[in-house]
């Protein structure tokens, strides 16, 4: 009798970390889906406001007229940041660049003063930055807006195709997650389930017979996520180290969401896969427990 009482306990061991193992590689995939979604996030804000609008203005406009716009553009909320860059600061720049002096050449300062705009991340769209134009055109010191109209499309296009494919394996991940993780439940359910149907007959209630198997799954729950977690910053520190330049598109706030998502997911798709399990063998009557 304890030999066979140790097998059992063996057996339900073995299956626990089975379906640990099982539960802590799902929610890996997953934390790794979320901290891309993170990321390419992160490197889209980034390349939004990092993009330029470059407003021209008049040859008869005074740098203090030109300083006093840019002080306007910077209160207003497309602007993320405003610098006036006067005609003799435009040919001082273009004269390293170019490793001669453009004066030599055209007799005359051919630079104009202008003001360069980088954009809240929100305002740097199509649709918005055609409306910015226009209202930035319709100024009296102003002579021309120009931005780059392809890096915006090629953003904007990227980041839709993106989101797609992000959505559409995040879908594919979940299916796959509920799944592996309900077929392992339900084996480790279906083990014990003589056992519910002798709790049922001495007159337990369904919510104290379910309480040992949603115990149970809290705890493979929650070391499935710290696993999982441990695993993920592991696979972040060493990416880190690896190129510095990911501290910018991950920051710790994203880490944490990272992890919170891990462990919230790990919770609830045991405990509503060890639901339905539990649920459904206590609707069997014996006679189809045994053709089970």
């Amino acid at each position: 009798m304890k030999r066979r009482k140790r097998q059992a306990s063996r057996h339900h061991g073995l299956q626990a970390v089975s379906l640990c193992i099982s539960t802590t590689m799902v929610l890996i995939l997953l934390g790794l889906v979320v901290a891309f979604v993170l990321t390419a996030r992160n490197l889209s804000t980034y390349v939004r406001e990092n993009m330029s609008v470059n407003v021209v203005l008049g040859d008869t406009v005074s740098t203090s007229d030109g300083q006093q716009l840019s002080a306007r553009l910077q209160q207003q909320p497309y602007a993320r940041q405003v610098r006036f860059i006067s005609a003799e600061e435009a040919l001082a720049i273009m004269t390293v660049e170019l490793g001669a002096d453009p004066v030599e050449f055209a007799k005359v300062n051919p630079f104009q003063a202008e003001i360069a705009i980088q954009l809240a991340a929100n305002y740097a769209n199509t649709d918005s930055l055609k409306r910015l134009a226009q209202t930035l055109k319709a100024d009296s010191l102003v002579t021309d807006v120009y931005y780059a109209q392809d890096e915006i499309d090629a953003v904007d296009h990227n980041i839709n195709y993106v989101g797609m494919v992000l959505l559409v394996l995040s879908a594919l991940l979940i299916f796959i997650c509920y799944t592996l993780i309900s077929n392992s439940v339900q084996l480790g359910v279906y083990a014990r389930r003589f056992t519910i149907h002798t709790m049922k007959l001495v007159g337990a209630s369904w919510s104290f017979i379910r309480r040992p198997f949603l115990v149970r799954s809290i705890v493979i729950g929650f070391v499935s996520s710290l696993l999982a977690s441990i695993v993920l910053v592991i696979i972040g520190y060493s990416l880190y180290h690896y190129q510095n330049s990911l501290a910018q598109l991950m920051s710790w706030t994203d880490v944490a969401i990272t992890i919170a998502a891990v462990f919230v997911f790990g919770f609830a798709i045991m405990l509503f896969c060890t639901l339905l399990s539990v649920n459904k063998f206590l609707r069997m009557t014996a006679g189809e427990l045994y053709k089970n």
